[in-house]
């Protein structure tokens, strides 16, 4: 059945590349509705922004959808992550700025809140998108691609020249709580040279070194080091999990990312509904509904960070 939140949970934050304060909270919302973004700082047009993945629009360095009205959020690919891993197939998220705040640079701020607000089951089946063939894109050396499986699947690749990240890769099948223990609190990372780049160009004015991990070379800048030896990796999975919830249902089916971001995982979802005869919407009966992620989830499965 699809799930929404038993109560709304406020989060309070800097946006990571405008740098205000910003006030976002989640509301429950019936079944049927999806995940709406509410700027309630907009007094003029259309206020409604959904997060689906045709509204998404060209941006640096993050996700950014927007309405026909020009009214956009950005940086929603974390939170997005977390209702993906929670199960939280409908919300309405009302929010005073147009950055989503970034807390500690990772989703488990606002898993911690969903689960602590409670999660409820509604009287509507959930339907999920089956991938029945291959799709991918592709950008120079950047490779996206769907391929058909039981379940969510992911796998992903990376390479930079620092020594403190290098090559790494990640297998993972996303079934249940994998999400919460494995990915969740995996933090937004960046080099030192593209911190300067970035705030040179008026990016990133809400990045610390508590919110983010900057690596120069060989060393590892933020304060306690890494919270995985493969921390990269596994949060640009966090971020493939928020982008591909913009599918506006659960995924059944193979996701392989080899050096893709935000744009190109957006490319492959605009790639699949292209193709009609690559998917399929399917109702989730009781034995493919244990497969999807975020079902069984509890605090439990938070990784623990003391």
């Amino acid at each position: 059945m699809q799930r929404t939140l038993k109560t709304a949970v406020t989060f309070t934050g800097l946006g990571l590349h405008g740098g205000k304060p910003v006030r976002m909270t989640v509301r429950p919302a019936p079944a049927g509705h999806g995940i709406v973004f509410l700027r309630t700082d907009v007094t003029q047009g259309e206020a409604r922004v959904a997060a689906l993945w045709d509204q998404v629009i060209p941006s640096k360095l993050c996700t950014l959808v927007a309405n026909a009205d020009g009214v956009s959020v950005s940086t929603i690919e974390h939170v997005m992550a977390a209702l993906s891993g929670c199960a939280v197939h409908n919300a309405l998220i009302e929010i005073d700025g147009p950055e989503v705040p970034i807390l500690d640079g990772s989703s488990m701020p606002f898993v911690e809140g969903f689960l602590q607000a409670g999660i409820t089951g509604q009287d509507a089946v959930v339907r999920a998108i089956r991938v029945l063939r291959p799709i991918e894109v592709r950008d120079g050396a950047a490779v996206a691609r769907l391929e058909p499986a039981d379940n969510l699947e992911m796998a992903f690749a990376i390479e930079f020249d620092e020594a403190a990240i290098g090559r790494q890769e990640k297998r993972l099948s996303l079934a249940n709580g994998a999400f919460v223990r494995e990915l969740s609190d995996s933090r937004t990372f960046c080099r030192q040279a593209d911190v300067d780049a970035m705030r040179a160009n008026g990016l990133a004015l809400g990045g610390t070194l508590e919110n983010a991990v900057v690596f120069d070379g060989d060393r590892v800048l933020s304060p306690g080091g890494l919270r995985h030896e493969d921390e990269p990796v596994r949060h640009k999975m966090l971020d493939a999990m928020g982008d591909l919830f913009l599918a506006g249902a659960p995924i059944l089916g193979r996701y392989t990312g080899i050096r893709a971001g935000h744009s190109l995982t957006n490319k492959l979802l605009r790639a699949l509904f292209a193709a009609p005869d690559a998917w399929t919407m399917v109702e989730v009966g009781e034995q493919t509904g244990c497969k999807l992620p975020g079902v069984g989830v509890h605090a439990a499965d938070l990784p623990n960070r003391a």
